[in-house]
């Protein structure tokens, strides 16, 4: 038709066509640009993902160092172990077998899950009407231990109040049914020798396998050994404790005069008293397993003016 009328009627169809394809455009331009951002969320939430996976697996893959405020849920794999799971974790076998009411350290099997307190203690749920204090009477330790734990919350930090329900970590706490008996020396503390000091240089307490490591909960090294292992100062010293040192057992504690003490628990005989100078080697006691241990071994400090030290990197 446009071409028989010889173009008279082109310029109507080409505005009408511009105008057909000006309000396509904006009719469509809605949708194109939802569909630009929902490409645009898709990318960012695939990067998001992606990310998240690979957090996650960096995590499943490199043990982190950083102190564990709650407790963890570990799913028991073939071949292991409570005690094997208790030094991965860096807690006592008493710590998985209490808070998981174990019969014994065979009571678990591949695929079980089981709950573990990020330091050697209890896990407790507080009941209507606690108190601080009425708990640490119930798992035996004193309630500056709960108090002084870190990750522990409370309603109000004046009154330590508590929350029906909230999870409590208990460091150091025994089971309440569990009893423990030992034979207790009444401790005897004296002040160090003067000019008495020691070699500066620290040798190994005693021999054995290390069960248990520094940490920042640990600060101290844990040899293991059978019952009645002999246990020497680590260096030259004045003896300035000597008995009942409540968790630490019966223990031992050297003072080197030169800012320096050195502390040796869980003995169970003692062959120095308080007051007493003695020099590198020297015996101070047997190996035992008193206060809060699980089995027979020292558990050995070095501490200084500016805190405790790792023993295996001055050991000699």
């Amino acid at each position: 038709m446009l071409y028989r009328e010889r173009g008279r009627y082109g310029g109507v169809f080409g505005h009408l066509g511009v105008g057909l394809l000006a309000l396509l455009g904006i009719v469509l331009s809605n949708k194109a640009e939802a569909l630009l951002f929902d490409n645009k969320e898709e990318v960012e939430r695939a990067g998001v993902v992606l990310a998240s996976d690979l957090a996650t697996q960096s995590t499943g893959t490199l043990a982190s160092n950083k102190p564990r405020g709650q407790a963890s849920e570990y799913r028991v794999t073939e071949g292991d172990t409570v005690s094997g799971i208790a030094q991965k974790f860096g807690v006592s076998i008493d710590t998985i077998v209490w808070n998981n009411n174990l019969k014994s350290v065979d009571d678990i099997k591949p695929g079980q899950m089981i709950a573990v307190p990020p330091v050697t203690g209890m896990i407790h749920k507080v009941k209507r009407g606690e108190t601080i204090y009425a708990i640490a009477k119930r798992y035996q330790v004193d309630p500056q231990n709960i108090v002084d734990y870190p990750f522990n919350s409370f309603l109000d930090d004046e009154s330590f109040s508590l929350a029906t329900g909230q999870e409590l970590i208990i460091p150091d706490g025994v089971k309440p049914e569990e009893k423990v008996t030992t034979v207790l020396y009444v401790a005897q503390t004296v002040a160090p020798i003067e000019g008495v000091v020691g070699e500066g240089s620290f040798i190994w307490p005693t021999s054995g396998k290390i069960s248990q490591r520094f940490s920042w909960y640990h600060q101290a090294v844990d040899i293991a050994n059978s019952r009645g292992t002999a246990v020497v100062a680590a260096q030259g010293g004045t003896v300035v404790s000597v008995g009942w040192g409540g968790g630490y057992g019966n223990r031992v504690i050297v003072n080197h005069g030169n800012g320096q003490q050195t502390l040796y628990a869980h003995l169970s005989a003692f062959s120095v008293s308080a007051g007493q100078q003695v020099g590198q080697g020297q015996l101070l006691g047997q190996m035992g397993s008193t206060g809060r241990s699980t089995g027979s071994h020292l558990h050995f400090e070095i501490i200084t003016g500016s805190g405790k030290v790792n023993p295996l990197t001055v050991l000699q």
